[in-house]
């Protein structure tokens, strides 16, 4: 299969399990993505149809072995497939060589991509905004305002823009930080709410009392505690003393240190990372820390009240001093039992191995709650150094990658000090 209909195979299964319909009207005017009815399976779907998305998803050319000819918007649609995945295995093709048809213009990967959200669903253009930037080596034209105006905000799109921070001229630089905000807006939209609420409840319950009104009593332990007063015969335990849920006052506050590793692989999580660090920093009862680092420390906390000017603040790339990091962290903690430090890292080390783990035990030791997070992101677990992953479990700290879904449930664990809950997939 040549690399364009594998790219554009990849796009229908981003997308919809079948290429997708195009949209009424063509080129870069509509620039939004219109709603489409349910393509019917490709059991039920006419021979013609199917010719038609096989067709869509190898890309042309004679050793496809359809022979459906495309016309019209499906023309439209292939050809925007076409400019971007149109590159093959480098051999001459019908007397030419094929490649990609996008180049280093400005306009003409503007009308591409104002063509790709015509015709294809959000999701999809993000997709093929990441491939475009990826094989086609765009990411200096997202250095001029009017490309950035043109692009589909998304995580990814983020921290490319954050690894160009450095080289991005004057004229760039507000659009840039409008996209960001963007993307960083919808996330706290989504993200919010349920994190304030879950941790809101853990701090709630990590307030025990023993001497709980009854809707407040915490059965579990208060049967645990009560295992000796077991009556035999009345088949019941006649508790002495009651364990409670407390009512967390503003004044009671954990500490969180956010700990995120600012390496090229690590972009989304550092994204994802400064909107719950700025989110955390919002409740009273949290006194949150954000440091990042990759041979040098940089703390952000006085810029967590706005995550985009904590993300302009990081530096993509660069290499890692893990166990550099956690001193700085380590130094700033002043009630051990009353803290959680999240390290949010691939854990590639290029630092003092043997010092990092003694450190993290030592953190441990005194009472601290160390959480490890491979990656913050949708994407899965990284590439990442399993030996150290493996030291780290070795010592209570098990590293796993966390979506962002699923880490107010891990930052509730951790504040009440129950076990981290740890996806089967690790």
């Amino acid at each position: 299969m040549t690399t364009e209909s594998h790219g554009q195979s990849r796009i229908a299964e981003e997308g919809e399990t079948t290429a997708p319909a195009p949209a009424q009207g063509s080129g870069a005017s509509s620039g939004s993505t219109p709603a489409s009815s349910p393509a019917p399976s490709p059991e039920s779907a006419p021979a013609d149809e199917r010719l038609r998305r096989w067709r869509l998803v190898l890309g042309g050319e004679a050793a496809d072995g359809t022979g459906c000819v495309l016309g019209g918007q499906d023309a439209a649609m292939d050809g925007a497939l076409a400019a971007l995945y149109g590159r093959g295995d480098g051999k001459v093709q019908a007397g030419k060589e094929r490649s990609a048809g996008l180049g280093a213009s400005a306009p003409s990967v503007a009308r591409w991509l104002g063509d790709i959200r015509t015709y294809f669903p959000s999701s999809v253009v993000q997709v093929m905004q990441r491939d475009a930037i990826d094989r086609l080596g765009l990411s200096a034209l997202l250095l001029e305002p009017e490309m950035l105006e043109a692009v589909e905000a998304d995580v990814h799109l983020v921290g490319t823009l954050l690894s160009l921070n450095k080289a991005m001229p004057e004229t760039t630089k507000e659009t840039a930080r409008a996209v960001v905000r963007k993307v960083v807006e919808d996330l706290e939209k989504r993200l919010a709410t349920r994190t304030r609420a879950t941790l809101t409840g853990a701090l709630d319950r990590s307030a025990r009392i023993n001497r709980p009104r009854h809707h407040d009593i915490d059965w579990n332990r208060t049967i645990s505690a009560n295992l000796k007063h077991y009556l035999p015969e009345y088949r019941t335990i006649v508790p002495e003393r009651l364990v409670g849920y407390g009512r967390a006052s503003r004044s009671v506050k954990k500490e969180v240190v956010l700990c995120i590793d600012q390496s090229g692989s690590m972009a989304a999580s550092v994204v994802y990372a400064s909107v719950f660090g700025a989110v955390l920093a919002s409740m009273r009862s949290i006194d949150t820390r954000l440091v990042v680092f990759d041979t040098a420390v940089v703390d952000l906390t006085d810029q967590l009240d706005d995550p985009v000017d904590v993300l302009f603040g990081t530096q993509l790339g660069g290499g890692t001093d893990i166990n550099r990091a956690l001193a700085y962290c380590q130094s700033q903690i002043t009630r051990p039992a009353e803290t959680v430090v999240v390290l949010i890292s691939d854990l590639y080390e290029g630092g003092i191995r043997d010092e990092m783990l003694k450190r993290v035990a030592a953190m441990k030791a005194s009472g601290v709650q160390f959480v490890t997070l491979l990656a913050l992101s949708d994407e899965g677990a990284p590439a990442y150094d399993r030996e150290h992953a493996a030291a780290l479990a070795a010592l209570g700290a098990p590293a796993f990658a966390c979506t962002p879904d699923m880490f107010p449930e891990v930052m509730a664990a951790a504040i009440e000090k129950r076990p981290i809950p740890i996806p089967d997939t690790v």
